[in-house]
């Protein structure tokens, strides 16, 4: 974490005010919570649509605040107490963190994309912590608050950092890029997130090109190059730095090939540059991909295969993405932490393809942020969900019944049944299960269907005779 005096400080944010009795006070890291805040760190007061952290100022130094920078247009409270007048506390955070990662010797991996970024950057970190002393993005920390926080939490003496960055409309990433300076930057896909601000998904693609702003003279940029957006809109992007696609189809620098998938993971070839093959403890063929993304970075800072594979056995993943949860005689594949059309048939496939199961059930819920043509969406994934696969589908949500509705053209009666809120979709997956079921559940995040998952979980007991 940065450790710096109040002096240094000061001076990263071009802020002022600091008393001459205070310079040489040295702070160990940033809080904006002052509810978490931990003794000796410097808080910094955000100010947002339904709060003002300048009005939490007590608290965090009873919390063991060392320091405060102070927006400006604040009254300052009357505290003898180090405080560091700036224009903008928001602002200011940002370029702390700019000026601290300028300040490390540090090489920096920036990754993006509409679906799998996370996942990807939980392999990366795996992959290149057998080498290398690593950090990661925590959690879904990738925003415009997230990312100047992850990066002011780095070690002075972290080799890697794998940044995750995330946007909905245009200029997000080109201020997180410009914080992270990645030497190497990764677009794992365009998909329909984000489509209710971007409209299409070229700019969604253009959106996630802006990492590519921040990418180092002597960097490299990674991305799936079978993704019809990107081998579009690649056509008009004209940079010095060395690029690498990684994919199924030929002509990709890294290629590979599907072998098994089970529950216990998936198994596939890296047939392009060389031959070398793979077990990943992972569920789902789409993990193939992120892995491949991870592969060829991990390659690029001379990695070998060996430390590699090893790495994959260590993946430590960031929750409810694909999450194997085993209950009392049944299984819940919880994926509720995000959904759009991509993701969701990926997680489809994935349960089709999990062996060994007396029933599968899938429950969504809405996908949210989609845009105009969400309810098409919504209905073209009814459409699509396959009755051969799947022994009952309940939804959840106004846009997920859209989903029922065109899935039971194809689906026996009393198979799909749209349920009006969460107590109702329990007790109608109580009705069905069998032992040895197993559930997916996956919906946008503000559904929080993890709720669902928890009460299955502690509700419900099945024989254990059949489960794996």
């Amino acid at each position: 974490m940065i450790k710096r005096t109040l002096s240094e400080i000061e001076s990263m944010v071009n802020g002022k005010g600091l008393k001459e009795e205070f310079k040489e006070f040295s702070i160990q890291g940033v809080s904006t919570d002052s509810r978490t805040i931990r003794k000796n760190q410097l808080f910094i007061p955000l100010i947002g649509e339904n709060f003002n952290g300048h009005d939490f100022i007590n608290e965090a130094i009873e919390k063991g605040a060392l320091a405060s920078l102070w927006d400006e247009n604040q009254p300052l409270p009357q505290l003898d107490f180090p405080f560091i007048l700036v224009e903008d506390t928001l602002k200011a955070l940002q370029q702390l963190a700019k000026e601290y990662r300028e300040q490390l010797d540090i090489r920096v991996v920036g990754i993006t994309g509409s679906n799998g970024k996370t996942t990807t950057k939980d392999i990366l970190a795996s992959l290149l912590s057998t080498k290398y002393k690593t950090q990661k993005t925590i959690g879904n920390f990738n925003n415009h608050i997230g990312t100047p926080l992850t990066l002011l939490s780095l070690e002075e003496d972290t080799e890697m950092a794998v940044i995750e960055m995330g946007t909905d409309k245009f200029g997000e990433i080109s201020l997180l890029t410009s914080l992270a300076k990645p030497d190497v930057a990764i677009i794992t896909n365009i998909g329909e997130a984000h489509l209710e601000d971007l409209k299409t998904r070229e700019n969604i693609a253009k959106a996630k090109l802006e990492i590519l702003e921040g990418l180092s003279h002597e960097g490299l940029f990674i991305y799936y190059g079978d993704d019809p957006i990107l081998k579009k809109v690649m056509k008009d992007v004209d940079i010095t730095q060395k690029i690498l696609t990684f994919g199924e189809e030929e002509g990709n620098d890294y290629r590979c090939e599907l072998v098994h998938a089970d529950v216990n993971g998936i198994s596939f070839t890296l047939t392009q540059p060389e031959k070398e093959d793979f077990f990943l403890p992972m569920l789902g063929k789409h993990n193939m991909y992120n892995a491949m993304a991870a592969i060829a970075t991990a390659r690029y800072f001379d990695i070998p295969f060996d430390l590699i594979r090893e790495g994959f056995y260590h993946v430590e993943k960031t929750g409810m993405r694909n999450e194997l949860v085993l209950a009392e005689g049944f299984t819940i594949l919880n994926d509720s932490y995000k959904s759009n059309p991509s993701s969701l048939l990926a997680a489809l496939d994935t349960l089709y393809n999990m062996e060994g199961y007396s029933q599968k059930i899938a429950v969504l819920g809405d996908m949210l942020g989609l845009g105009e043509d969400e309810i098409e969406m919504h209905e073209d994934v009814g459409r699509k969900i396959d009755p051969e696969k799947i022994d009952y589908l309940f939804t959840i949500g106004p846009f997920a019944e859209h989903i029922a509705n065109h899935a039971k053209i194809r689906f026996e009666k009393d198979r799909v049944i749209s349920c009006k809120n969460k107590a109702h979709l329990i007790e109608s997956i109580k009705k069905v299960m069998k032992p040895n079921s197993i559930i997916l559940v996956k919906a946008s995040r503000p559904l929080e269907l993890e709720e669902v998952v928890d009460r299955l979980k502690e509700e419900v007991v099945l024989p254990k005779d059949k489960v794996i």
